[in-house]
Order: structure tokens, then C-alpha cells, then sequence
């Protein structure tokens, strides 16, 4: 029910036009209150205390969690609530590690903007709390919990935005801290290495693991070539960082720069994105007129892949097996450039500058490294691209726009929109309708693809053929999607997901932005860079058809798979995790039986009980004879042996057990007792 009348703010009659609480309406009012924990797309928190305001009859508030009402006379700013707020914005310097000169987030930072705005001089408390190890493990991002403010924003994300929970809040009073599940890296827990976190983060408690050392070092080495791909979505969004518009097209001084920074050659990755819709749209095309493995999920996000194998590894079939045109701009970049540039193999170091954190973790996946050779070198974030440029002090907006090389620098309007949610889709069906219809494509916008909504359907006919699409941003909207999928009630033909909301324009590697409306201007950008260029579908891309002719072949055919497609498995969501249900001073068996989501599912709890009892009832005597043999084994939980499509899994000692029944593992145990039992009377 809509809400109506007004607040009085600070005199100013402000109109209620159904906003959820009155923080939003006192912005309506152009007052920016400071505020750490509030964002309109995530549930309210009110921890941090500084939106707080003196309410007619309520006293002071956290205006982010009351709803606004008819009537209500609000100051945002007497003497008593601005005490408040510096007093409490004290208490988080306090707890806060203030290395701000070498802190990556120094440029743009709340908690620095916060302390000159409100005139915070001076911290008139203890520092509390030790020093906490900084996790730097991962391959995409570190986590610093000497500057985290407990906002809980990260935290939120991940459980409100993608559904994972990898990180949470840990212990009580002084000693809470964020951290992934048993104090654990983010390596080694279920993290998808979305970068979400990082993009809420206000402070540098979460920030991309920067490569740009190690890109320094390949420029700096006259026996290496270093060449570069640029993604879609960084070109509007790096002038952020050096005072432009969000949205705003820097792709000419981006390749400029990057020439000045030591850079051979400098591509774009929207070539290969061109290229993934000839092999995705016809992998799809065949799959439908089959009728098999559909609904088929897109492929492009590392961090979504990661997703489904951790969480559906059932549905990885229905994966597109193609790469994503990260890797297969890798993969192309070797095998062409040595003999089209000149130069040796192991001369080329191939750099990529992406919008995601989890580009950074694909790169390293042992399915992209050949003969120790990784298909992508190294993956700077947009971000730590921004920092090189300004390394060097190079004048960024003074730059004159310089073009992509050839021949893997020319795109279409197609692999562009990729970094937009739908814009998968959209290149997709730019292509299947020339495809299936045999007529030319001459109205190239398919809107109905388009927009913000977390799941979005369209269903049109082509050729003949009826097509159901589905697009979902935001890893919580796919999952709703996966669940359709896993109990075959899905209705739909092919699905778009993109981890994170907006697409690849909202990555988790992009300058961290607060403007309400910085992914609508992202997105815009890269339509009106599509309305510009001449071609508009993948298909009318003149190098990607030359590179079928010259190297790859038919689309979809022995070279290309080879080069352009690839298998996923099934993946641990927490590593090396074990609960001891049972444990025992002279154990020699080891029985471990996985209690992960798709196991659990498929009745292991009910295996790991009949097992449990089946040892304590100390039947395992009258196998070898003597008594006390139930002392020999020990019985564990455990949380994934990465077959989830074949669970449930147990291990007896090194015997891993498919399928597992009470009848399969109980005959596993008993074949090893005998064994053991052998082993011990020889030396009895």
C-alpha cells in the first residue's frame, strides 16, 4: 500500500512518495547522511549508528530503520546529533588499522570522507583489539580485518545478493570480526570470488589481490612480449577513477595509455566475445533442434560456473561447453601471435584488464594451464589498471584516443553489449535469428532481453522455432532458476546468469562507486557503444570469420573445441573440513561419509547413522575373531569428495564408494577390517 503525506525536515515540508524508511526521504531533501551500512538493495542493519537524527517524540534514531509516517518532524543536524556521530565515528577509528597512505582504497574511501566531513580531529579512544593475519591467499581478493568497520555490508551481499554466505560475523562483543566459515581463507571456503563483497566494502577490509608487480616485471623484461585484452565493461568505468562520468566511453585513452605504459599490443576482448556467440549460439541452435541437455546455461562467468559446480554439479552438463572470451582469447592469443607477431612462444605474456575478481581465479584453473603455461599470464582489475596509469602519472583525460591493434581488436556492437545483463543473450539472438530465419537482421535491439529486474523471460519464434529465455543477475536469482532446472520443471530453452547485479559493469574489480545511479550510466555506456560502431552482430565480424578460414575451422568443429571449449566438475565447497563423530585412541580405519548439500540430499545423514551404528554395536569382532575391533575405526563426516553428481560419496580408509548404500560401505568396511585385522595378529 503506497504511502502518503509529508515529513517536516529541518522546515522543509519533504512529500512521502512510499520510500521504505526516512533516511531515503531526507536524501529526497538533498541531505546526504553519512551513512556506512546503508544500501537500498540490501536489507536494513542501522550498526553503524551515523544516520541518526532527532525525531519529534522519538529522540534520536537511526533514520534507515523507521519507516516514514504523516506528520513526522525530523533535525538532522542539532548539536546533540552531531556529537553522536563523531562520537561514534571515533569508536570505528579507534578499532581501525589506519595505514591510509598505502591503503589501496585510500582515493575512495568512507571512512576518510567521513572523517573530514564531520571535522573528526582527533580519537579520543584506546585502540582495541590485537592485530588480526591479513588472507591473502585467494587469487582474488584480500582480506584485511584490522580495517573492517563490522557494517556488515560484505556479509549481507553474500547472502542477500548471491545466496552463498561465504563470509559472517564471527564471536560476540569486542571479539566480533567478519571471516569465512572456521576462521578459514576465502580459498578455502565457498566463496565464488564474485567481488560483491569488495563493491559494498567502504573501507579496504576487501579489496581485488593486485597482479600489477608482476605485470611490471613482464614489461620491464626485453625478452618478453606483453600484450593485453581489455573487456567490455572497463572502458566506462575507468575514467571513474580519474574524474569522468560513470559510463563514460574511455576506450581511446585507455589503449592510449596503456601504449605509454610499456604495452606491445593491446586487444579487445570483445573479438572473442563475437567469437563465443558463433560457437555458444550454435552449440544452443543444435541443442534445441535435439532437444538435448537444455535449458542451456551460459558459461561467460567464472564466478556463476563456480556457483553451479559448487552447489547444482548435476546441472553442469547443461552448461555451455564453450570458454568464456577471457580464455579463449588466451587461447586463440597462443596460438596465432607468436607466428603473426614474430616472436617465440614463450616470449608472449598475455595480461588481461577485467571488471571481476573471478577472472583472476579462472585464469589459475588447472583446466586453462597447458604444459605449466597458463592460456592468461596475469588479470588486472580495473581498478589496478587505474593505479598503473597513475603510477606513472600519466595525464589521462589529456591523452589522445588511440585504436585497438589488429586483427584480434576488431568487434561488433555484439561483443560489446556482453558486459551488460541480457547482453549475452541479446548477441545471441542477433545471431540465431539470421541463423534460423535465413533473412538479414535489420532491427538488431531485442529490448525485451533488457532492463534491471532480477529475472527477466522472453519468448519469441524464430524460423519456425519457439524460444524461451530466461536472464538472471545476482547468483540468489539464479538459483531460483538452477532449482527449476535440478526437478526438470524448467520451461525454458537457454539461460543467461550473471553473478553480478547489472552484469559485468558492477564487478567485483570496477572502481568502487556510491552514486545511487552509477550501473544505470555503465550500462547506457555500453549500448550507445554499440549504437556507434558500424556492425551490430557477431556474425559480420570480418577477423573472427578470417580466423575460422585460417586456423579454426568449422564452427564447432575438432579445432575449434579444442581451443574454444571446456568440462567443469564438481567442486568442495569447504576444503579439508571434517567433523569427528566418532574418534578413537588406536583407530587404523578411517570411514568418512560426505554431508555437503548434494549428498545430504541423497540420504547420507541417514548412511552416516547406520554406520555410526553399526560400529558402535560392536559387530566388527566376529570378522576377525577377537573382541574390541570396533575401537579400530574412526567415523567422520566430511563435506565433499567432488562427485557430487554421483552421491552419496563415502571413503573407507582410500576406497572411495560412489553411490553410496549402507549394504556398499558396510561390505567396504568389512573387507578392510579383515585386512587390518590380518595386518595386527601377524604382529600379535
Amino acid at each position: 500500500m503506497e504511502t502518503k503525506g509529508t515529513i517536516n525536515i529541518d522546515g522543509m515540508n519533504i512529500p512521502i512518495e512510499n520510500e521504505k524508511n526516512i533516511l531515503e526521504v531526507i536524501r529526497k531533501a538533498e541531505i546526504e547522511l553519512p551513512t556506512f551500512c546503508y544500501h537500498s538493495h540490501l536489507s536494513t542493519y542501522g550498526a553503524c549508528r551515523l544516520c541518526v537524527c532527532d525525531i519529534e517524540g522519538m529522540g534520536i534514531q537511526a533514520t534507515c530503520t523507521i519507516a516514514p509516517r504523516d506528520g513526522m518532524v525530523v533535525k538532522t543536524n542539532t548539536e546533540e546529533v552531531r556529537k553522536i556521530r563523531k562520537m561514534n565515528l571515533e569508536l570505528l577509528l579507534a578499532d581501525h588499522d589506519i595505514s591510509c597512505p598505502s591503503c589501496a582504497r585510500s582515493n575512495n574511501c568512507k571512512l576518510q570522507d567521513l572523517t573530514r566531513r564531520l571535522g573528526v580531529e582527533k580519537v579520543r579512544f584506546k585502540k582495541a583489539g590485537k592485530v588480526q593475519p591479513i588472507d591473502k591467499q585467494s587469487w582474488s581478493i584480500i582480506h584485511d580485518p584490522n580495517k573492517c568497520v563490522l557494517c556488515g555490508d560484505c556479509v549481507r551481499a553474500c547472502k542477500e545478493i548471491q545466496s552463498v554466505g561465504a563470509i559472517d560475523f564471527v564471536n560476540r562483543g569486542s571479539k566480533t570480526c567478519v571471516a569465512p566459515a572456521y576462521l578459514k581463507s576465502l580459498k578455502d571456503v565457498e566463496c565464488v570470488y564474485c567481488g560483491q563483497c569488495v563493491s559494498v566494502c567502504p573501507v579496504g577490509a576487501l579489496i581485488p589481490k593486485p597482479e600489477t608487480e608482476d605485470v611490471w616485471k613482464a614489461i620491464h623484461d626485453p625478452n618478453k612480449y606483453v600484450v593485453a585484452q581489455i573487456a567490455p565493461a572497463v572502458r566506462v568505468a575507468l575514467g571513474e577513477g580519474f574524474d569522468l562520468e560513470p559510463g563514460t566511453n574511455s576506450t581511446g585513452q585507455i589503449v592510449a595509455a596503456m601504449k605509454r605504459l610499456g604495452f606491445d599490443q593491446v586487444y579487445d576482448t570483445s573479438f572473442t566475445a563475437d567469437l563465443t556467440i558463433f560457437e555458444e549460439a550454435t552449440e544452443f541452435i543444435s541443442r534445441k533442434i535435439k532437444g538435448e541437455r537444455l535449458p542451456q546455461f551460459t558459461s561467460c562467468c567464472p564466478a556463476w560456473v563456480k556457483f553451479a559446480e559448487q552447489y547444482y554439479p548435476e546441472l553442469l552438463p547443461n552448461l555451455s561447453t564453450c570458454k568464456s572470451p577471457q580464455q579463449m582469447f588466451g587461447s586463440v592469443a597462443r596460438e596465432i601471435l607468436p607466428k603473426l607477431l614474430g616472436i617465440k612462444p614463450e616470449q608472449l605474456v598475455i595480461v588481461s584488464v577485467m571488471p571481476c575478481t573471478a577472472k583472476k581465479f579462472e585464469a589459475k584453473r588447472e583446466e586453462f594451464i597447458h604444459d605449466g603455461i597458463p592460456d592468461v599470464d596475469h588479470v588486472l582489475s580495473t581498478e589496478g589498471l587505474g593505479r598503473m596509469i597513475h603510477e606513472t602519472g600519466i595525464q589521462f583525460k589529456k591523452l589522445t584516443p588511440e585504436s585497438f591493434d589488429l586483427p584480434l581488436g576488431f568487434k561488433t556492437g555484439a561483443g560489446v553489449i556482453f558486459g551488460n545483463t541480457g547482453g549475452v543473450s541479446e548477441a545471441v539472438l542477433r545471431f540465431a535469428y539470421e541463423k534460423l530465419t535465413g533473412e538479414t537482421l535489420l532491427d538488431y535491439d531485442f529490448k525485451m532481453v533488457r532492463g534491471t529486474d532480477g529475472i527477466r523471460t522472453a519468448e519469441l519464434e524464430l524460423g519456425g522455432i519457439k524460444l524461451s529465455l530466461a536472464v538472471a543477475h545476482g547468483l540468489a536469482n539464479a538459483r531460483k532458476l538452477c532449482e527449476e532446472a535440478a526437478a526438470n520443471e524448467s520451461k525454458y530453452d537457454i539461460i543467461e546468469v550473471m553473478s553480478c547485479p547489472g552484469g559485468c559493469i558492477a564487478g567485483g574489480g570496477q572502481p568502487v562507486n556510491f552514486e545511487r545511479d552509477f550501473k544505470e550510466k555503465r550500462t547506457q555506456g555500453l549500448y550507445n557503444i554499440d549504437k556507434q560502431l558500424q556492425l551490430h552482430k557477431s556474425q559480420e565480424n570480418p577477423y573472427v570469420k578470417e580466423l575460422y578460414q585460417m586456423t579454426l575451422g568449422e564452427v564447432n568443429g575438432e579445432k575449434a573445441h579444442e581451443l574454444l571449449h571446456t568440462h567443469y566438475h564438481g567442486r568442495k565447497r569447504i576444503v579439508d573440513q571434517q567433523i569427528k563423530i566418532r574418534n578413537t585412541e588406536q583407530a587404523k580405519i578411517e570411514v568418512c561419509v560426505c554431508v555437503g548439500t548434494n549428498c545430504f540430499l541423497k540420504g547420507s545423514q541417514q548412511l552416516l547413522k547406520q554406520m555410526m551404528q553399526y560400529v558402535t554395536d560392536n559387530k566388527l569382532q566376529d570378522i576377525v575373531g577377537f573382541e574390541g575391533k570396533d575401537e579400530m575405526v574412526d567415523v567422520r563426516a566430511t563435506f565433499c569428495f567432488e562427485r557430487c553428481d554421483r552421491g552419496p560419496i563415502a571413503r573407507v580408509n582410500d576406497k572411495i564408494i560412489e553411490f553410496a548404500t549402507f549394504e556398499s560401505v558396510r561390505e567396504a568396511l568389512d573387507e578392510e577390517v579383515r585386512r587390518v585385522g590380518k595386518e595386527l595378529s601377524k604382529t600379535t
